[in-house]
């Protein structure tokens, strides 16, 4: 989802809680990476794998200009024959201390193998960031959730189509957002702006 559709879904979303709360959470990732350089840790379950929203974080990363927001995919399950940045497995969750920011994310159950890699990360001195459908137990273990809201009965009404997904990507829009230093703020709008352009005559290859 490019810079356009972000500030559209935003203007859809004004007056409900999404816009503030994904600013907020995303303010939190900011504040845990920013002081480390990096160490910025992504995983998801054994059946769901964010490596749409680390894309869009390391994009975010590159066009503000803050690269600890560049996120290390962490994966359950690594193919024979990936590349280095998709080949990191579970195991690099036993390193994470003081410094790493672990930000979990999945739509459902994370699993028990997963929250006491987890539980271990916290003790270790890992922030714990959870961007998911609710799960308590993971909930109890975070310093800052994010909640999507749970997908309507079969037969509701669809209202706003609000789903992890989609705030997933306001999530990624807000945590690039503000991160230069001000005088160079509009000049990096400018350059987001002409990427933007480029794209939509030239869409590049998949980094993911």
């Amino acid at each position: 989802m490019d810079a356009v559709r972000v500030a559209l879904l935003r203007e859809v979303l004004a007056g409900t809680e999404w816009v503030q709360a994904s600013r907020r959470f995303a303010g939190s990732l900011r504040a845990a990476v920013a002081p480390h350089g990096g160490g910025l840790l992504l995983v998801g379950s054994a059946t769901y794998e964010p490596w749409h929203l680390a894309a869009h974080l390391d994009d975010e990363a590159a066009w503000s200009g803050l690269p600890e927001l560049s996120p290390t995919l962490v994966r359950h399950r690594v193919p024979g024959g990936a590349p280095a940045h998709l080949a990191v497995g579970l195991g690099r969750l036993a390193a994470a201390g003081r410094g790493a920011t672990l930000l979990v994310v999945t739509p459902g159950q994370p699993g028990a193998g997963l929250l006491e890699r987890v539980h271990d990360a916290r003790r270790n001195g890992a922030t714990v960031l959870a961007l998911d459908g609710g799960d308590r137990d993971l909930h109890s273990l975070a310093h800052d959730a994010l909640a999507a809201p749970p997908p309507p009965p079969e037969g509701a009404a669809q209202g706003q189509d609000l789903d992890l997904d989609t705030v997933q990507h306001l999530v990624s829009a807000a945590a690039g957002e503000n991160g230069g230093p001000a005088p160079r703020r509009y000049r990096r709008f400018r350059d987001r702006l002409s990427r933007l352009a480029d794209s939509l005559s030239a869409p590049p290859p998949p980094r993911w």
